[in-house]
């Protein structure tokens, strides 16, 4: 793992200019998503002048312009648009939309016009023993929650990153050369970030059954499956920590704690204010009985120790920062509900048939008592 946090001239250099400078300027590439939007928003309340970038203007957070940020339409793989984003210079570069290493070199052919950089990798890099991924057909399996120092997969230079096996590779691929090239980087590894605004909120799972009436949820392995969530309120705060000490690092991203698929349902019903009862099923119960989209078993968390280094405070954990996200898909129009329904995601996932027959299960087996703790975290 590189060396933090100002192990070389250049990052002393871009950490002394950032702390003397009245005035500091970030430039976010990729600022109309969930994440985008977010770190942006942060960065402005800490007094940073800021920029952002997105392919169309009519995605442009509204909100954001209106409280300063300049929005420049720019295609992140456009070599002209990122050096006219870079021609008046920014003391941070933060990059949401680097996949690939052609994506990484592209940004490092302007090193003369920023300061540091911070740069959205993904967990989808880490590799069991067995060569398992995030997104492998059979799931990896982990000794606990993952560290930055975990094994990584073989970097893959294709640049064809929209694939299960691609994205990943493509990610360390860009990782290694932005790490390579000596510059102060942070590398962020998050996990299944959430929020409010975001294209597919898994929250929808639990909201949309409360708002038909349904009381009573099944979850598989006694509910103690987990798959670590990553608030983009959060993900924003470490990112103005490390845009605040500039150096190279690899960090993990993820809320505090380790919530369970209990935790997490029971917390997005809380913030419904209706009320859900779960079930636990046993670890033997019939298949896609209790599925959610926190079922991974053993469940996979990150361990976020290494945070703590650059001065991060969380703005919550996933339970106080559902809510909005929640309270957004409660008021959800008719197109908006019907827009989710019927997006691929969720196309299999509200099948109360399904639901009723494992409830039926249950009665039938009798109360399931949970263990004292999960089994050894994976994916």
């Amino acid at each position: 793992m590189p060396p933090d946090p100002l192990a070389s001239t250049e990052a002393a250099s871009a950490c002394r200019a950032v702390c003397e400078a009245d005035d500091v300027r970030a430039l976010v590439l990729g600022v109309s998503g969930l994440t985008g939007r977010a770190i942006a928003g942060e960065l402005m309340t800490a007094g940073w002048e800021v920029t952002g970038t997105g392919r169309d203007p009519a995605n442009a957070p509204a909100h954001l312009q209106a409280d300063g940020m300049r929005f420049v339409r720019s295609d992140r793989t456009d070599p002209a648009d990122l050096a006219d984003c870079l021609r008046d210079g920014a003391d941070v570069v933060v990059d949401c939309v680097c996949y690939t290493a052609a994506h990484a070199r592209r940004l490092l052919e302007h090193r003369a016009s920023f300061g540091s950089a911070v740069v959205l990798s993904s967990k989808a890099v880490y590799v069991d023993d067995r060569g398992r991924h995030s997104n492998s057909r059979q799931p990896p399996q982990f000794h606990g929650p993952v560290r930055e120092d975990q094994p990584v997969l073989a970097p893959d230079l294709s640049g064809d990153y929209e694939s299960r096996d691609g994205y990943g590779a493509n990610k360390v691929a860009a990782e290694h050369t932005l790490l390579d090239s000596g510059i102060p980087v942070s590398i962020l590894r998050p996990s299944r970030i959430h929020g409010a605004g975001g294209a597919r909120p898994r929250e929808w799972f639990v909201v949309r059954r409360l708002l038909d009436g349904r009381t009573r949820l099944p979850l598989a392995h006694r509910g103690l499956t987990g798959n670590h969530p990553t608030a983009a309120v959060n993900l924003a705060r470490l990112v103005l920590a490390c845009a605040q000490r500039p150096g190279q690092r690899v960090l993990n991203a993820a809320d505090p704690g380790t919530p369970t698929a209990t935790e997490m349902v029971e917390a997005i019903a809380r913030a419904t204010g209706r009320p859900l009862e779960v079930v636990p099923l046993p670890n033997d119960a019939p298949p896609g009985h209790g599925w959610n989209p926190w079922s991974t078993w053993p469940p996979y968390f990150l361990d976020t120790t290494a945070t703590h280094e650059v001065g991060y405070q969380p703005r919550g954990s996933y339970a106080e920062t559902v809510s909005d996200s929640v309270h957004e898909l409660l008021n959800l129009d008719t197109g908006g509900r019907a827009r989710l329904d019927h997006d691929e995601y969720f196309r299999d996932l509200f099948d109360y048939d399904l639901d009723d027959s494992a409830l039926r299960h249950a009665l039938r087996t009798g109360p399931v008592a949970a263990p004292e703790a999960a089994p050894e975290a994976a994916e």
